[in-house]
């Protein structure tokens, strides 16, 4: 082994300066090729359950996407608890490694597991063009190259999952940032000083000092974005910041969710698998609707905010995260304590600086400000010319109740924003105040049977007409309508049939009046 020595602290080197398999296995077979007599590589990872091959890496060799049969598990399974390299010639390989090697491959093969405890297994295969390449010698070399790239194969996985995880975190912060019609998390909040002045009073009294926050109110007030508010102020604001909807977790599955589990530790636990508690180290895990969890979670969700351990399901080491939590519900928790539905522990807990928010109806000096946000957002997402409430349409807004808060808000002046045409915003009409105005359009529209009563079938149906008409007709195009609408064109066209619109009425009328 010591004349190997050399040649694997240079393999080791390699594999751990280059964390993408597929560049390190280039200058790692150049350095295996100097003794071994190989021609190619390749690289793969196994999946027992799907009975599936992935290939990682190819040097010399076509690179191959799937097996050209399914491997057995079962024979797979013998060998890989064997622990020991196959040597043979690629016609005398024993049928359940056969499906391992590419169809194009001739000569000898050399067939090595690459395993570590905690990881899917690999394989590596090195083929030489001479049937008869490899001897008894090459075994040992062969056995010690194997944890060095078992390392490089799992360094790999280990970048593919923190890649996902950051383009999934860019994902969702974009689809907040429209959510929110913001350009950045960092925007002014809507009423900061004014109706939420008080809030955020308390929002900058609590970001500094990272204990759990409690932000109470009704649906649709803004929890997620005060939350976010309190994130970007903390010492942890270059930190993840997690949002996990209690109530759409089903509970067979929260403890998995909210902790992580281990492969193996449950039916379809293929991989090992980090919960949000770990994704959120260093950072803030907002739990929105905490009162829907479990009794059960809640035991285990008391113990990380005791001491910050927990062990993923099917585990038995302790890990520890440093997480800040912001808890909300617009449940009344202190009831469901009294009635024993809600632990009191894990109340006193999370109650530590409670928030609450109020619903918008005691804060009518924003509605002014928040329509005029809601229309700027709506024009930009719809492609209709920017419009502001005037004087009426703001004393009806202020007039209303709005049960669903905030988040109705936003869903009605869109909704005004479309009824308008781009030309005003018809409040009245999508509160239904007064019925829709009927759209002056240059072109008869055919409506498509039983089409009419649908208040949001006739709105759509206005916003595409008047589409319509500016383009002439067009539909597809920097010049067709459903550029100026911001959506696909085959989904306009399929929006299109549904409404019974005809967009060659649009084109020939024009031409006419032409």
């Amino acid at each position: 082994m010591q004349r190997f020595l050399p040649l694997l602290l240079e393999v080791w080197r390699l594999a751990c300066r280059e964390p993408r398999i597929a560049v390190a296995a280039v200058p790692i077979a150049g350095v295996i090729g100097t003794r071994l007599p190989c021609d190619r590589l390749l690289i793969r990872r196994l999946d027992l359950v799907q009975g599936r091959l992935e290939t990682l890496a190819s040097v010399g060799a076509q690179r191959g996407g799937e097996a050209p049969a399914h491997p057995d598990p079962g024979a797979l399974g013998a060998w890989l608890a064997a622990d020991e390299p196959m040597l043979a010639p690629i016609a005398a390989l024993p049928s359940g490694l056969a499906p391992l090697v590419p169809a194009d491959w001739q000569g000898a093969v050399a067939v090595a597991a690459l395993c570590l405890d905690d990881e899917p297994p690999g394989v590596l295969l090195l083929g030489a063009d001479d049937p008869a390449a490899f001897g008894p010698e090459h075994p040992p070399l062969i056995r010690a190259l194997c944890e060095p790239l078992a390392v490089a194969l799992r360094n790999d996985r280990q970048l593919r999952e923190l890649r996902a995880l950051r383009e999934a975190a860019e994902a969702d912060r974009r689809s907040l940032l429209q959510r929110l019609g913001r350009q950045d998390i960092a925007d002014t909040i809507v009423g900061a000083g004014s109706g939420l002045a008080a809030v955020m009073r308390q929002v900058d009294l609590v970001a500094p000092a990272d204990a759990p926050v409690l932000i109470l109110g009704e649906t649709g007030t803004g929890k997620e974005v005060v939350a976010r508010a309190i994130h970007a102020r903390s010492k942890r604001a270059a930190g993840p910041f997690l949002r996990v909807n209690c109530g759409a977790i089903p509970p067979e599955l929260a403890d998995s969710e909210l902790f992580g589990h281990e492969r193996g530790s449950f039916t379809g636990a293929s991989n090992r698998r980090c919960g949000w508690f770990e994704r959120a180290d260093g950072g803030t895990l907002f739990l929105d609707e905490v009162g829907e969890l479990t009794p059960a979670v809640q035991v285990r969700l008391l113990r990380i905010l005791q001491d910050g351990s927990f062990e993923r399901v099917g585990g038995q080491q302790v890990l520890r995260a440093d997480v800040r939590l912001i808890a909300a519900t617009h449940q009344d928790l202190e009831s469901m304590v009294a009635a024993g539905r809600f632990r009191a522990d894990l109340w006193y807990r999370i109650h530590v600086f409670p928030i609450r928010l109020p619903p918008l109806r005691e804060r009518p000096e924003d509605i002014a400000d928040l329509a005029r946000h809601f229309a700027d957002r709506a024009a930009h997402r719809l492609g209709l010319a920017p419009c502001v409430p005037g004087s009426a349409g703001v004393a009806r807004l202020v007039a209303y109740t709005w049960p669903g808060n905030v988040r109705e808000l936003a869903a009605v002046i869109e909704r005004a924003a479309i009824l308008g045409e781009g030309r005003r915003l018809a409040v009245a009409e999508a509160l239904g105040i007064e019925p829709p105005k009927a759209p002056v359009t240059a072109a008869p529209t055919a409506a498509a049977p039983g089409i009419g009563g649908n208040r949001l079938d006739a709105a759509q149906r206005t916003q595409i007409a008047a589409a319509l008409r500016a383009c002439l007709g067009r539909i597809e195009g920097p010049f067709g309508a459903a550029q100026a609408l911001g959506i696909n064109p085959s989904t306009l066209r399929a929006r299109m049939r549904r409404l019974g619109i005809d967009w060659r009425g649009y084109r020939v009328a024009r031409r006419l009046a032409t």
